[in-house]
């Protein structure tokens, strides 16, 4: 039980004292440069389905 206590204490004082935590411009500098990114990266997927699909749509009634 000690050593949980300790391990507490231990990871209290690292969260406290030793982690440089963001300034709230920087966290939300951070969110919209993933808001961007994650779409960015979605439009992509999805263009790339979409091709997919009329490939494979293409290639279906070539076959049928």
């Amino acid at each position: 039980m000690k050593k949980i206590l300790a391990n507490i204490k231990e990871s209290y004082n690292e969260l406290v004292y030793k982690v440089s935590w963001p300034t709230k411009s920087e966290l939300s500098n951070s969110a919209v440069v993933v808001m961007f990114a994650s779409l960015i990266i979605a439009i992509v997927v999805f263009a790339m389905d979409q091709c997919f699909d009329h490939i494979m749509q293409f290639i279906y009634n070539k076959m049928f």
